[in-house]
């Protein structure tokens, strides 16, 4: 029996049906818990709603230093893409709001934690997974696999019935959105075709490329340990400088994409995402580590990142798998620090320049000009001939 619960709450139609719906079908209290990781809309709103539905206690928590801090940077340090193309912008703060889910639960003595992510979806395995790894006798309550609630006219009329105060948006739903500090996505409307483009209005963060300045914006991004510090010299947390850097990304078109991706649960699904900071740093990370990363290790990260990817995207950051990945990802970041230096032109984001004190790139030896003596070229012969040693022996038994 279920006396109380912890609800992810955003004050939104959805959830705020949710959590009187939880108080009818459960007779329980509910706890809400709303985590400000950077989607920039204003909280209190949710407090106050919250308080007129009932809740019991109610949990506005600024998570965007530690969500940069502990998630997204991590993930960046292996250069993650799922697919070769997502950012993993949503993926990557599901297991910071499970991990405070379950702390509040154990704070205030909750039954379960009960989250608005539906049953065809990725988020209910990634909320879910979460709070079973860190919590293992947390009960789970996700109300889309159980009530018949399965449209917005529906949950419009239980709204009305109820006497929840919803803000109307027309006859047209509206795209399904997230925002967090590292990106925004968009679903649903006309993407479910995936022939049709994108409306023209439909970006918030970015200017559409062929409207960006005619002016390249150059920017310089100060590394350490893998981690950007600063930026064009300034010194910045992690939250403050992937504001930043959005900021700047999107005023020159940098970061949209369109894709179809294979949701963990089977089904493909389009999405549009913009992700102006995270494309940034993406090249810039690459660009540092091409100077401080060992070839073998660079070869093996690239190796290791699809699974990393898939992990996150999955909804596995809590495994034992994502921890094992993490020690060998982080100890390769021992060495990458310096400066990248990056041109922003028209959606395009280019590296230009790159340089480390702890650089293994070494001009006398790769130089095109007289290396005195630096790299002695006959010593390639037999490098060679002992290489193609098997592919030889192979030929001749083939006559």
């Amino acid at each position: 029996m279920v006396k109380k619960v912890v609800l992810a709450y955003s004050g939104g139609l959805d959830t705020s049906v949710i959590l009187k719906w939880l108080q009818d079908q459960y007779q329980c209290d509910v706890v809400t818990f709303t985590a400000d990781i950077g989607q920039g809309e204003e909280l209190e709103p949710a407090r106050a709603k919250a308080e007129k539905l009932g809740a019991r206690e109610i949990f506005i928590d600024d998570l965007r230093q530690e969500f940069v801090q502990d998630y997204v940077f991590p993930m960046f340090r292996a250069n993650t893409l799922y697919e070769g193309e997502y950012l993993l912008g949503t993926s990557i703060a599901r297991p910071l709001i499970a991990k405070r889910m379950v702390e509040i639960a154990a704070d205030v003595g909750a039954d379960a934690v009960a989250h608005g992510a539906t049953g065809k979806g990725n988020d209910q395995v990634r909320f879910e997974l979460g709070a079973y790894a860190l919590n293992p006798d947390i009960q789970v309550i996700a109300p889309w696999r159980e009530w018949d609630l399965n449209s917005r006219e529906k949950l419009l009329a239980y709204a009305e019935q109820r006497g929840i105060p919803v803000e109307r948006h027309g006859k047209k739903s509206p795209y399904s959105m997230d925002a967090n500090l590292l990106h925004i996505s968009y679903e649903g409307g006309v993407l479910e075709d995936p022939w049709a483009e994108p409306e023209d209005s439909m970006w918030r963060w970015t200017t559409a490329p062929e409207q960006a300045s005619d002016q390249p914006r150059y920017l310089e991004i100060t590394y350490a340990h893998g981690d950007p510090i600063a930026v064009d010299g300034e010194p910045l947390n992690p939250a403050q400088l992937l504001a930043h850097l959005n900021t700047v990304g999107g005023e020159h078109g940098i970061g949209r994409l369109d894709i179809v991706e294979n949701r963990y649960v089977g089904m493909k699904s389009r999405g549009c995402y913009e992700t102006p900071g995270g494309t940034i740093l993406l090249k810039a990370h690459r660009a540092i580590e091409s100077i401080t990363l060992d070839r073998e290790v660079a070869h093996i990260k690239d190796e290791l990142m699809p699974r990393y990817a898939s992990i996150i995207y999955n909804g596995f950051w809590w495994s034992p798998e994502r921890r094992a990945l993490q020690t060998l990802i982080d100890q390769s970041q021992r060495l990458v620090n310096g400066v990248v230096r990056l041109k922003l032109y028209k959606g395009n984001c280019m590296v230009v320049g790159r340089k480390s004190q702890e650089s293994l790139f070494d001009p006398r030896i790769a130089t095109f000009e007289d290396d005195a003596g630096a790299y002695n070229q006959k010593d390639a012969g037999g490098f060679i001939k002992l290489n193609a040693l098997r592919l030889r022996i192979e030929k001749r038994l083939q006559g």
